[in-house]
């Protein structure tokens, strides 16, 4: 794993509890930004993920 797909991960994972509290406590800006945040984190993993197959066809 790269440093872009462990980052992803965090983002991914702290987006979905951020989420999970919003419901929690009735705040539907919270969930949004909870949402918003895994979104970018499942983005930065595909890149993560780009830069590794890169990586290994230029082995």
């Amino acid at each position: 794993m790269n440093k872009d797909q462990v980052k992803g991960k965090a983002k991914d994972i702290g987006g979905k509890i951020q989420e999970e509290a919003g419901k929690l406590v009735g705040s539907s800006e919270q969930q949004a930004k909870g949402l918003s945040k895994q979104v970018e984190g499942k983005t930065q993993e595909k890149v993560g993920d780009l830069k590794d197959a890169v990586n290994k066809g230029n082995r």
